[in-house]
């Protein structure tokens, strides 16, 4: 597959989130997160991973504040290496992190079972497009290689596209929730 086809395809679908989120409203996010919530609900208690916002993304933090378990944000460590996990709190001190995503100030290293992962566009086959960087990817494979780990896409329901474009690499999602409605990938 041709990086050029990558390309294009991020560049698009950073335009379809941009007014995907700019046409948001407060109803949206609500109707998400209790979406979302309601996907996490199975793992209660179990350690989970969300992500700052940055940019256009789609918020998980109400979600992550009502999780009733260990909760972390990844923390990039370098270019091309898996994330890290340190557990958050609604409260907690942040920091400026790789790429403008806040990380907690100080905070345990945690492993997640569940993650709330962000992305520019998604397939119903459960594959997402992301920045690049393929730190999702490495992440994924890593943990999924030492036990179970569910993966839980979570976007703007414009941020669907017909086929992502793969490679060998990248990580399946395990679900998608969008405002609209919540996809189980066969």
């Amino acid at each position: 597959m041709s990086e050029d086809v990558k390309a294009l395809t991020r560049k698009a679908a950073f335009t379809a989130r941009k007014l995907a989120h700019a046409r948001s409203q407060s109803g949206a996010h609500s109707a998400a997160t209790e979406r979302l919530l309601a996907a996490l609900l199975p793992h209660a208690g179990r350690p989970l991973a969300g992500y700052m916002p940055i940019r256009t993304e789609i918020d998980p933090r109400p979600a992550m504040a009502r999780h009733p378990g260990p909760v972390g944000v990844p923390v990039i460590v370098a270019e091309a290496h898996p994330l890290v996990f340190r557990l958050w709190s609604p409260d907690c001190p942040m920091i400026p992190g790789a790429f403008g995503a806040p990380i907690p100030e100080t905070g345990r290293p945690m492993t997640p079972q569940v993650l709330i992962v962000p992305m520019l566009a998604f397939d119903r086959r459960g594959f997402r497009l992301g920045y690049g960087g393929g730190f999702y990817d490495r992440t994924l494979e890593r943990l999924r290689a030492r036990g179970p780990v569910t993966a839980i896409g979570f976007a703007f329901a414009d941020q669907e596209i017909g086929t992502v474009p793969t490679e060998t690499t990248d990580q399946p999602l395990d679900l998608i929730v969008t405002e609209r409605e919540t996809i189980r990938p066969a």
